[in-house]
């Protein structure tokens, strides 16, 4: 059995701040990190169009005070209000301990690190690195992780969280390469697993996104929060899904109708493209109903609308979205520079996740914590985004967060002695659990389970929702979820089966889907990315509150819990 002080789970930006942070704290820690990828492979690399912060480089009239209530009025009022505020005050000095570490951020003339507009932002706060930021921020962080004597196991899967008597006490992990299981014994386990954006068919995810951190928390009874906020970003390249960056647009972009219109004006004419990302994402999907989507010959009635950055000239996107114009160029032959792009909304981000306080601490209710367990980051529902998330807040939030939990964590295993296992018992159940995969005489293939269930979940909890589809939605998934043990693996061997990976994966996936399913039938409003065409209007007397989700053998059962407002008090959003 393996020991570690503390154990984290995920090697993107969350875990990695994380691990550099207890270790800046106390260099003998025993920290270990595991992530089913090289953490250099997270999805945070991803990340795009840049990090937020009240720097004021090039807007001296930016705040701290100002991003957080752009962030508070973007989450449509259910962020918690104390996490933001840490969120916004503590942002500026992110930024700047991010360079020491050697981020090479864009600059301006002087030589001060650049900043852009971005969606729902009422200033220029958006720090960035072109739109690379997530690749140049995860590189030093990673980079920094073995001089720190941060232990990594890469392409290890984790299998289970051992959670005993409301304790974390250490993690079941499998290594991908030879099969061999090992349990770790931990004083602390910290889950930074990241988003879920493959319960859907068509996502900006990556497919390493696939919910494992919350499908491990709610199968040891733990609560998920804010399940039914998932934010589709508005422009999604067509047809493959891939991110095209909000900074496309926050450096000047247009979006455009089949009949040429700037259409933004008609639904946010004072930030028009630059509007959050839900109501962008909405407006398109209202544009294509009309029939005012484009069709790849050029023609209305299609089910695209046109990103024009033609008049940006080649200079300008070439220095600042250069991948983003590569991206287009690789993936569906358009060039940006003469032509515009194929774009419509596509699965992106999870405002919801595994329900913790300010300090990282996993809860167990709406009023207790349990102990030993953390979690931050894209998995995680502090909750700063509340229904809807402001571009460029997400890599603040695994920063800030990441830093704050790891600091956190070293403050509380303190001299804590390790807890006791059974070792052999968790050992026995993982390898019952992958005999029974690879041994079991069904005949439906996994590709198409996952894909039945994942087109179920964008036809019934796509962007618009009603009581009718999910209903609907509820009973295919439910039939979906019985056909899982009926899957027949081709591959029988222990090293490098990715097919077993993919079987552990979609059980994750299948359990996220019905929490994000059942979250939303509850939630008869409309809140942020949750727009309910039955439910149009905002109801905070019944439903500002988080939703927590219990999973469990008989289906979801929810509760609420009360959004935390002491600065801002709700009213009409408006762009």
């Amino acid at each position: 059995m393996l020991q570690h002080d503390v154990i984290i789970v995920g090697g993107g930006l969350a875990g990695c701040r994380a691990a550099l942070e207890i270790k800046k704290k106390n260099p003998n820690f025993d920290v270990g990190l595991v992530a089913k990828t090289h953490p250099i492979r997270s999805h945070s690399v991803a990340a795009q169009g840049g990090i937020a912060a009240s720097l004021k480089n090039v807007d001296p009239e930016d705040n701290w005070e100002a991003h957080a209530f752009d962030t508070v009025k973007g989450s449509d009022y259910l962020a918690d209000q104390d996490a933001v505020e840490i969120l916004t005050k503590e942002a500026p000095d992110v930024i700047i301990e991010l360079e020491h570490l050697g981020v090479l951020f864009s600059r301006l003339e002087d030589g001060r690190i650049a900043q852009r507009a971005f969606g729902g932002h009422s200033h220029k706060r958006t720090c960035y690195a072109a739109d690379k930021t997530g690749h140049a921020i995860l590189h030093e962080l990673v980079n920094n992780l073995r001089r720190n004597g941060v232990t990594i196991y890469d392409e290890w899967y984790v299998m289970n969280l051992i959670f005993e008597e409301n304790q974390a006490k250490g993690i079941v992990m499998y290594h991908i390469e030879t099969g061999h299981l090992e349990i770790v014994q931990t004083k602390a386990v910290m889950f930074a697993t990241g988003g879920y954006g493959r319960v859907f068919n068509t996502t900006s995810n990556d497919f390493a996104s696939t919910g494992d951190g919350l499908a491990m928390t709610a199968a040891v009874g733990l609560p998920l929060e804010d399940m039914e906020f998932v934010q589709f970003h508005p422009t999604g390249l067509f047809p493959v899904g891939v991110l095209i960056s909000e900074a496309v647009r926050g450096e000047g972009a247009y979006l455009r109708n089949s009949d040429g219109d700037r259409f933004m004006e008609k639904y946010a004419p004072k930030q028009m493209e630059l509007a959050p990302r839900d109501i962008t994402s909405r407006a398109i999907t209202l544009e294509i109903r009309a029939g005012r989507g484009i069709h790849p010959d050029g023609s209305a009635g299609g089910n695209f609308v046109h990103l024009d950055l033609t008049h940006m000239g080649k200079e300008k996107i070439m220095e600042r979205v250069p991948f983003c114009w590569e991206e287009a160029y690789r993936l569906v032959g358009v060039d940006a520079i003469n032509e515009p792009m194929p774009v419509r909304p596509t699965a992106h981000y999870s405002m919801g996740g595994i329900p913790v306080n300010t300090d990282g601490r996993v809860r167990c209710n709406s009023t207790e914590l349990t102990e030993g367990f953390f979690a931050a980051g894209e998995c995680a529902c502090v909750s700063v985004h509340g229904a809807n998330r402001l571009g460029s807040n997400s890599l603040l939030e695994c920063v800030v967060y990441g830093q704050r939990v790891g600091g956190k964590i070293a403050d509380y295993i303190g001299d804590r002695l390790f807890p006791e296992i059974n070792e052999q018992q968790y050992l026995d159940e993982a390898k019952n659990r992958i005999g029974q995969l690879l041994n079991q005489s069904g005949n439906l293939r996994i590709h198409n389970l996952r894909q039945q269930f994942q087109d179920a979940m964008s036809d019934h909890c796509g962007v618009f929702r009603t009581e009718a589809t999910m209903a609907a939605g509820l009973e295919q998934i439910q039939h979906l979820k019985d056909q899982y043990n009926h899957l027949f693996l081709d591959d029988k061997d222990i090293h490098w089966n990715t097919e077993l990976i993919e079987a552990l994966e979609l059980q994750s996936i299948l359990k996220v889907g019905e929490a994000i399913l059942t979250s939303a039938y509850h939630r008869k409003e409309s809140r942020g990315a949750h727009s309910r065409e039955d439910f149009p209007t905002r109801d905070d007397q019944t439903y500002l509150a988080h939703t927590l989700s219990f999973c469990n053998d008989t289906g979801v059962t929810i509760e609420y819990m009360p959004v935390v407002i002491n600065r801002f008090e709700p009213k009409e959003r408006k762009y």
